[in-house]
């Protein structure tokens, strides 16, 4: 017991910015860009802002972090959806994007002003292999087999704005959803699962972040006579 109380207050830091200041709690991108700065603001007050809005968010999520239950067991489904409901409390009271809104908002950006479906599609092959993201059904390759397809039909290269030709599009891409057993209905369903999947990936790594911790600490003369707890037993509110 003892080797876990002063592990975790000298190890506190871990657990906080570990759970903490991930991109859960990073201000979107575009409250950066000048559209989003109040007209007449100069730089240092911009900063200024900026800096009490990340305060706020990071005190938020403090807070909620010090009533919340999290165990370190990414093994346990109980454990991975009580800490994926954790970060989405967190989310809502700071008000900040779920990792679906997040891409949503990637694919947004990058792809404004794209004209062709071509580099369209490829540039969201980019965003998902950047972010980790894999395409377990091969709808990709679908895609692009569907695009080819409408671009043979049409014989030139398929612009986004061309809405007949478009439409030809979303009827090759209905097809393909209907294949792959995707329903427009069921994306709040795939939005909670891909959450799930991200609560357990942060886990394991709070897992081998703690566990790395405790091997360290107990390399020294201190600890040297001390048990190693079990992860699952700490408990973070303690030490926030």
């Amino acid at each position: 017991m003892a080797f876990s109380t002063r592990l975790l207050y000298k190890s506190r830091q871990l657990y906080v910015s570990q759970a903490v200041l991930r991109q859960e709690v990073a201000i979107p991108v575009r409250f950066y860009s000048k559209e989003a700065s109040p007209p007449g603001l100069k730089g240092d007050e911009i900063l200024k802002n900026i800096f009490v809005e990340v305060k706020n968010k990071f005190e938020t999520a403090l807070g909620i972090f010090r009533k919340e239950k999290i165990t370190i067991d990414p093994d346990d489904p109980a454990a991975v959806s009580q800490y994926a409901n954790v970060m989405k409390t967190v989310r809502e009271k700071g008000g900040l994007f779920s990792e679906s809104q997040r891409i949503k908002y990637t694919i947004e950006t990058r792809t404004q002003g794209i004209p062709d479906v071509r580099t369209y599609l490829l540039t969201l092959k980019e965003i998902r292999s950047k972010r980790g993201l894999t395409d377990e059904l091969g709808a990709e390759a679908m895609m692009m087999g569907a695009l080819d397809k409408v671009e043979k039909e049409i014989k030139k290269p398929l612009m986004r704005d061309d809405k007949k030709s478009m439409a030809l599009l979303t009827a090759e891409f209905d097809k393909i959803n209907k294949k792959l057993g995707i329903r427009k209905e069921d994306l709040p369903k795939y939005e909670e699962q891909l959450e799930l999947k991200i609560a357990k990936a942060q886990l394991e790594e709070l897992k081998k972040d703690a566990l790395e911790a405790m091997e360290t600490q107990k390399k020294r003369e201190e600890f040297k006579d001390e048990a190693m707890p079990d992860v699952k037993s700490l408990d973070i509110r303690n030490f926030i």
